[in-house]
């Protein structure tokens, strides 16, 4: 999500086209948390504020939460494409690794309602929506080790919930490393690196 801005400009300047309708949801919903708060801020001020109606917000959202992380979910929701992309020639360890930055590398920036968090109050609603997310990131990487490598269950549960910890750690303190931060990529690169090394012998 965007600095916060004038969203009514942004809606009706001369020349300048329309915003979709989630974009401009996203904004106000940044702008109104910084205002009022993130408890203070009811789905319906955030429509008032975009200018649509109640309905509209959840045609594209389906609770104020999901509004915390709408820049990260369109990354998230390329990794079961980008795995099965992953070439043969990988072993499960790298195309996992590999997978798990190329989605970090989607995000040049952090969210800002996510690096406000804890100044607007939603720190507690952003963990919660971000372990959901988490769970179906999980779930897509586990079904693509099973599909590439022969080791027990166990030993692809064990490291699929590993790599998926080190990269939501690195991603945490990447959003609250302030400026100036370098890109997200190296930060899930690194961390990932020993865990991948570590599992090598028992998952390729």
């Amino acid at each position: 999500m965007g600095t916060v801005n004038d969203s009514n400009a942004l809606r009706t300047a001369p020349g300048r086209p329309r915003r979709s309708s989630s974009s401009t949801l996203v904004d106000s919903a940044s702008e109104l948390f910084l205002e009022q708060g993130y408890d203070g801020t009811t789905v319906d001020d955030i429509a008032r504020r975009a200018g649509v109606a109640r309905a509209t917000f959840f045609n594209y959202f389906r609770a104020k939460s999901d509004l915390l992380w709408a820049d990260v979910d369109p990354a998230l929701a390329e990794l079961p494409r980008i795995l099965d992309l992953m070439p043969t020639r990988l072993s499960p360890t790298e195309a996992a690794r590999a997978a798990l930055v190329e989605i970090a590398g989607l995000l040049p920036v952090p969210p800002a309602v996510l690096v406000e968090r804890s100044t607007t109050g939603a720190g507690a609603d952003a963990a919660a929506a971000g372990l959901e997310r988490l769970l179906t990131v999980r779930l897509a990487l586990r079904r693509f080790l099973g599909s590439r490598s022969t080791a027990a269950p166990a030993v692809l549960d064990a490291f699929t919930a590993a790599a998926i910890a080190v990269a939501a750690s690195a991603t945490v303190a990447w959003v609250d490393a302030g400026s100036p931060r370098g890109p997200l990529a190296n930060a899930v690169d690194a961390a990932l690196a020993p865990v991948c090394a570590g599992y090598a012998a028992v998952v390729d």
